[in-house]
């Protein structure tokens, strides 16, 4: 080619000869990065929001709530360094200190400034026996997003050594993940307040602002059809296209006095250290990992209770995908749907290897709203998207807090208080030793009392751990015999002598 004509290339696409021959015009656009920003005077719900709020807007604000309590005890407890811990606290995290109004370009992040952010709290003298009942009383307390400060605090004073602060946060201003940062940070500044000190915290790179444009600046808009958002859209309308609208559970005949339809009750589950091996030799085998066994355990049990052959389960994401969202408190979880078919699947390696697919597309399509979502299925919108989920998260390693070396004792106390916002939900963690080696899986199973008597909830239980033990003791016969023979609820051994002649 002659000088003359490289230069004509150039001069439609400048660059091209630089960027292995393609055109800037049809080069993507490169990624949005995730830091500082200018605040724009609107700053929309993060995705992971929605649900969340549109919730406190039908009245049913408090089932959102996250409580802790912890015990402070052994050196004289300063309740004066605990307030302005607290007050710190709101200070460095910007969601502890955000009211979310409606506006005329829809729901919104309104933070406040720390100096006008009045903090609730609280100092009661209170004895044992009224402690339980008044962390309980706490925990129930809705808030309203458009006006009150997500967080609340109260200082239980059982004695001048003996404290109990208890606080309730909703769910739309933090994750399950910010807990770990949060109390961290409570602790950092209580000890430096105790010596009248500034707490020595590192600078937090990003703030919750910045990562709720990052997010929508990655998603873009649903009226652009060629959006990351339109995308996800069209992949869960797809996928979800045809379902049952609600799976027939065996429920409780309803009683002559309502019931408070997220009542909850909470049931232990445990798995040994045989089982958790032997669920984990599954997981290899079928290029999978411990959650997608157990998820199809889950699916199977779901399936055999609900005697339906296809189901929608669901599991929460932690959305923390970047390294700068680490130490911020705010909620980035949402949750991500996993229709299983049961009848597409003959054997275990067939539903696992479903199960793995299903997954993987759903991690892949994490940020659709559910509310935006049930306006694109051919369902009631009062019905729910999905009425099972598991959630298998690994156990923090025992560490003792920082404060213990000032003599000061810090453990957690019982909430007293289940939310039940599914009809059937497992909560689990997976434990391993120092060198790797697993020692176990145990968690709870929780359920609406509203829906399911305790005879009813320990059945399914029942189910679930069968389905379990059969897996991790090697069974991967037709999915009929499993399902058929821990449908009825015998016990594991009858279930496992009644099955193994088809492995």
């Amino acid at each position: 080619m002659s000088s003359g004509g490289l230069d004509s290339v150039r001069g439609v696409a400048p660059t091209a000869a630089r960027t292995g021959g393609i055109p800037v015009c049809f080069r993507p656009a490169a990624p949005p990065v995730l830091a500082p920003r200018p605040c724009p005077a609107h700053v929309p719900l993060a995705p992971a929001q929605e649900r969340m709020w549109h919730a406190a807007r039908r009245g049913r604000s408090a089932d959102w709530n996250v409580a802790r309590a912890i015990r402070l005890r052994g050196a004289a407890v300063d309740v004066s360094a605990l307030r302005a811990a607290l007050k710190l606290l709101v200070a460095r995290h910007d969601p502890l200190r955000t009211r979310y109004p409606a506006t005329e370009c829809g729901p919104a992040q309104q933070v406040i400034d720390p100096g006008d952010a009045v903090l609730d709290v609280a100092e009661c003298v209170i004895g044992e026996a009224e402690l339980a009942p008044a962390v309980a009383a706490l925990a129930e307390q809705s808030f309203d997003l458009t006006r009150d400060l997500p967080m609340r605090a109260r200082l239980f004073v059982l004695g001048p050594d003996d404290v109990v602060l208890a606080l309730v946060v909703h769910h739309i201003s933090v994750d399950g993940r910010s807990m770990r940062p949060l109390i961290r940070d409570l602790v950092t500044a209580y000890s430096a307040c105790r010596a009248g000190s500034a707490p020595q915290w590192a600078p937090l790179p990003i703030n919750y602002t910045d990562y709720t444009l990052w997010k929508h600046e990655q998603l873009g808009e649903f009226t652009d059809e060629w959006s990351r958002a339109t995308h996800q859209l069209r992949y869960w309308a797809n996928a979800l296209a045809g379902r049952p609208d609600l799976l027939d559970l065996p429920v409780r005949e309803q009683p002559s006095t309502p019931i408070d339809p997220v009542a909850g009750a909470l049931l232990p589950i445990s798995f040994d250290a045989a089982t958790h091996a032997g669920l984990l030799r599954l997981a290899q085998d079928g290029r999978a990992s411990l959650f997608m066994v157990l998820q199809a355990a889950f699916a199977l049990t779901v399936g055999a209770f609900a005697h339906c052959s296809d189901v929608t389960v669901a599991t929460a994401i932690s959305g923390r995908d970047h390294r700068l969202l680490d130490d911020l408190v705010g909620n980035f979880s949402d949750d991500v749907l996993m229709r299983v078919r049961l009848d597409r699947a003959r054997d275990v390696e067939e539903l696992l290897e479903q199960v793995r697919r299903v997954a993987l597309a759903a991690y892949a399509h994490p940020d659709t709203p559910n509310p935006r979502l049930k306006r694109c299925l051919l369902q009631d919108a009062a019905l729910p998207l999905f009425q099972a989920t598991l959630i298998l998260q690994r156990a923090d390693a025992p560490r003792t807090e920082s404060a213990s070396a000032q003599g000061l004792s810090i453990t957690e106390v019982p909430i007293g208080v289940v939310r039940a916002k599914h009809d059937l939900e497992f909560g689990l963690a997976d434990h391993y030793d120092p060198l790797g080696a697993p020692i176990g899986i145990d968690g709870s199973f929780i359920y609406p009392i509203a829906r399911f008597d305790e005879a009813t909830a320990q059945q399914f239980v029942a189910r679930f751990r069968a389905v379990v033990g059969l897996l991790a003791d090697g069974y991967r016969g037709p999915l009929t015999a499993l399902a058929a023979n821990t449908a009825r609820g015998p016990s594991l051994n009858t279930v496992r002598r009644a099955t193994r002649v088809l492995v």
